[in-house]
């Protein structure tokens, strides 16, 4: 610590905001630390909004990002609910989006048989598409472990909401609307993964991220994460174009193209149900039912039926 520093959090905020070749990146151990502090209440806030934006400012790195989502999952409640095969977190504010067709999609998978626990904000400002996404296909919102389960146990699928799962972090996402910018909590929701499930679908809305979160997935023992720029910044791909998705399996980073579905100026349920079987592969690629794009986009044609 330096001799001005009256706080043991200042360090981290000195060692990101020096000057030029003097700053750094923080170590993964310094990160998981940090975020530990502001969760339990021990920073400032004055700490906090510079901490956040000077990581948004210099841009996170993998071993960054890694700590912060390990500090962000101690936070969790604990729960018991069962094995949970699919990890889909959702968290764009909606802005660049219509319907949530990634929901449909969801709840075809857990048709399946699959076990899926989305969890983000289930409304609010931005996210009324989601709201509307989640009464129109029933996904069930659960605020309780014994909730959580039974909603698996009869549908296998259910929304968590993130002020449950990790209110600390859910605290600090809600500082955008204060600090101008969505900060790197963003990021840190996404990965979080608060089930342990074997495998997770995750859609960023600048390309840039995706080498980011296939890193942190690396670090954190992730055992399969397919990651694509998604419709509106959502695990949701799109079927007007050809989409390349990034698998991490195995121990290695795959490239999977997915080609285009229907045409940019198809009639809007053809948009729509293509959106749906499209985002059904990108599950089925993720949970390792399929291994090609062919593969995956011919099982969901049959899902969808």
């Amino acid at each position: 610590m330096s001799v001005h520093d009256t706080h043991a959090f200042a360090p981290y905020v000195r060692t990101l905001g020096r000057g030029p070749g003097k700053s750094r990146s923080l170590t993964r151990e310094e990160a998981r630390d940090a975020l530990g502090q502001i969760l339990r209440g021990e920073a400032l806030p004055e700490q906090v909004g510079a901490f956040l934006m000077l990581l948004r400012y210099r841009g996170e790195d993998p071993d960054e990002v890694a700590g912060l989502v390990e500090a962000a999952r101690a936070e969790g409640p604990g729960w018991d609910i069962g094995r949970v095969d699919l990890d889909w977190p959702s968290y764009a504010d909606g802005r660049t989006r219509g319907a949530a067709h990634f929901l449909t999609a969801a709840r075809i998978i857990a048709r399946s048989g699959v076990r899926v626990v989305l969890h983000g904000l289930p409304g609010g400002p931005g996210r009324e598409a989601i709201a509307e996404g989640l009464a129109a296909t029933a996904i069930p919102i659960t605020e309780t472990e014994a909730d959580t389960r039974a909603a698996l146990d009869h549908a296998n699928i259910a929304f968590v909401p993130i002020p449950v799962l990790a209110p600390g972090l859910a605290r600090l996402l809600a500082l955008r609307g204060v600090l101008g910018l969505r900060s790197p909590m963003n990021t840190v929701a996404r990965l979080l993964n608060p089930f342990d499930a074997a495998a997770g679908v995750d859609g960023v809305f600048h390309p840039p991220y995706l080498k980011l979160h296939l890193g942190a997935a690396e670090r954190l023992g992730r055992a399969r994460l397919a990651v694509l720029k998604g419709g509106g910044g959502e695990a949701e791909r799109r079927p007007e174009k050809a989409t390349p998705v990034f698998l991490w399996a195995e121990g290695r980073v795959t490239e999977v193209a997915f080609p285009a579905l229907c045409s940019a100026d198809a009639e809007e349920a053809v948009q729509a149900s293509a959106t749906v079987q499209a985002t059904v592969a990108l599950a089925l690629l993720a949970l390792g039912k399929a291994e090609t794009a062919d593969e995956a986009d011919a099982q969901a044609q049959i899902l969808m039926r």
